[in-house]
């Protein structure tokens, strides 16, 4: 607490703003927008890379957090104080921290497969401002921040080669993928099964058994998404910078729109169920991953002419 309790002395307005901005940089949406863009238009295989670390990390991260069973440094220490505008994106137990998991795991993937030494340094730099903002709001301990960094280091190494692999060995993909549907349906189980003690807090507990849940459907989409594409879509990333464009901000406005469409329904369908939330991201996945991308074609024959 004494490193928090350094950053704590040392707030002001100003700087509480620019750690506000830089923290976003970790979340779910900014994830989803360069994951998509790299899978969308730049790299296709890249883009798998960057899923697979994004989802794996997740997973670790979200199963953790729930065994762990680490309150908030606010919760710990009643006499600290963090900024207030972070509390809403903390919720949750504390250990091990997500945005930072997303933001290495993100930022460190691109920093990985990069031949550009510049970009390389930026990436670098950015996750770790966005582990330091963690801190410096007040939402997570040095030890919280530490181990997500070590996580997605890891999963950025040992996933590099295995997808790069899949170059010479394309069928590899569904392996790596599946290994992670394995991974996230032990999460659903244990979520179902493990017997938590009676005083745990419901409402995280609630949060985990939806994203053990979330995460099930997504990596089931990706597996989907992976052989379709292989087999019968095929889709090209090749296009003019409007069509690039186009295909970003279309794409995500249209996976955004089922996500919100989707959840009221589908949990009354499910009586309330977290298994909604695997059926929503299941079709989010494939909505972005197979549905949209067969519009890519149009915008492919404008980038030969």
């Amino acid at each position: 607490m004494e490193l928090l309790y350094w950053f704590e002395s040392i707030r002001s307005p100003a700087l509480n703003i620019i750690m506000s901005l830089v923290t976003h940089l970790g979340e779910e949406t900014f994830f989803m927008v360069g994951a998509l863009f790299m899978f969308w238009c730049v790299d296709k295989r890249r883009g798998y890379y960057l899923l697979s670390v994004g989802f794996a990390g997740v997973l670790l991260n979200q199963w953790l957090k729930i065994v762990c069973r680490v309150p908030r440094p606010w919760v710990k220490d009643p006499n600290f104080t963090i900024v207030g505008s972070a509390k809403a994106g903390a919720a949750g137990y504390s250990f091990p921290s997500g945005h930072t998991q997303t933001a290495a795991g993100f930022f460190g993937g691109v920093a990985r497969f990069t031949g550009h030494l510049w970009l390389r340094i930026v990436c670098i730099v950015i996750l770790v401002l966005v582990s330091i903002s963690r801190m410096y709001l007040g939402v997570h301990t040095p030890a919280d921040v530490g181990v997500s960094l070590v996580a997605a280091t890891v999963l950025v190494f040992v996933l590099y080669p295995l997808v790069e692999s899949t170059l010479w060995f394309p069928n590899r993909i569904y392996a790596i993928i599946g290994g992670m549907l394995a991974f996230s349906l032990a999460f659903v189980g244990f979520m179902e099964f493990f017997p938590f003690p009676a005083d745990i807090d419901a409402a995280n507990l609630a949060e985990a058994a939806k994203n053990a849940y979330s995460m099930a459907g997504a990596v089931a989409g990706m597996l989907v998404v992976s052989i379709l594409d292989d087999r019968l879509i095929q889709f090209p990333n090749r296009a003019p910078w409007w069509g690039q464009a186009v295909k970003l901000a279309a794409g995500l406005a249209l996976v955004v729109l089922v996500k919100s469409l989707l959840k009221a329904p589908l949990l009354a369908a499910f009586g309330g169920h977290e298994a909604a939330h695997a059926v929503r991201y299941f079709i989010m996945v494939l909505v972005a991953g197979a549905a949209w991308p067969l519009t890519f074609r149009f915008f492919e024959r404008y980038a030969r002419l």
